[in-house]
């Protein structure tokens, strides 16, 4: 199965929380976590349920809401319910160790399944303020930007960008932002701005693995700017390894062309 074992760590991770649970009710949530493992998904939709008639709030009941979210968006294809199950365990409690995980869940299937792209960003931005994970939040962050790139919203993407910089100044993210960063000020056509711009993220990032793909951004801006030879001998510099070797040879023979017209 598809998540076996994500479901298992889970599982793992999860059962020393139950001490203050009665015996039977975790043996009702283990036998149904064992159904949907099996991909039984009919019958651990029942057992969960049975779980709520019994313990109908406390953490069984978040458990088996959050796993019957899980299932209807992941073995079942119906992401409505889904929502309507994570829903409930953030109505049941905010503080709830199932309750992140539930609001995460609602905001990837608005944007990845819905693509109803402003909910997704309300959905986000209700998990950077109900929940204090900053390496996280930073992710969410991250994705509320991405997704005005999808928007093509570039303007309010690079400033939710500069949002991700400044707040969480030691994210895993920022790396991957401040290239992102670049390749929307190519897209706004402010490329002035990018050899600055370029040296300062080289001065944080040495051998980042985005560097080949600025340098082609630097040497397009040169090229959009009739520095033909410039733009050529950057281009050139990319030939050992550059990740899309094809794109790279268009562009050179396209400048050959155009300098042996002049």
């Amino acid at each position: 199965m598809k998540y076996f074992f994500k479901i298992v760590i889970l599982i793992l991770l999860i059962i020393p929380l139950w001490a203050c649970d009665s015996n039977q009710g975790v043996q009702l949530i283990q036998k149904a976590n064992n159904e949907w493992i099996k991909d039984r998904n009919h019958s651990a939709v029942e057992r969960f349920k049975s779980v709520l008639k019994e313990y109908p709030s406390g953490q069984l009941a978040e458990e088996a809401l959050f796993r019957l979210g899980e299932i209807y968006h992941f073995s079942l294809n119906n992401s409505t319910q889904a929502i309507s199950y994570f829903q409930e365990v953030l109505q049941l409690n905010r503080k709830s160790p199932f309750s992140s995980g539930a609001q995460k869940y609602i905001a990837e299937i608005m944007e990845f399944s819905f693509k109803d792209y402003d909910q997704a960003i309300i959905e986000y931005q209700k998990l950077i303020y109900m929940f204090d994970e900053p390496e996280k939040n930073s992710g969410h962050q991250y994705r509320i930007a991405s997704i005005y790139i999808k928007k093509q919203n570039y303007e309010q993407a690079f400033a939710e960008f500069e949002i991700l910089l400044t707040d969480y100044p030691e994210s895993s993210q920022n790396e991957v932002a401040q290239f992102r960063m670049l390749e929307i000020m190519y897209t706004l056509n402010r490329c002035s701005d990018i050899p600055e711009y370029y040296n300062n993220f080289i001065s944080s990032y040495s051998g980042s693995k985005y560097s080949g793909e600025m340098k082609f951004i630097i040497a397009s801006c040169l090229e959009e700017k009739g520095l033909l030879k410039e733009a050529y001998n950057e281009f050139k510099t990319l030939k050992v390894d550059y990740t899309y070797p094809a794109l790279l040879n268009m562009k050179l023979e396209n400048i050959e062309k155009r300098m042996n017209k002049h």
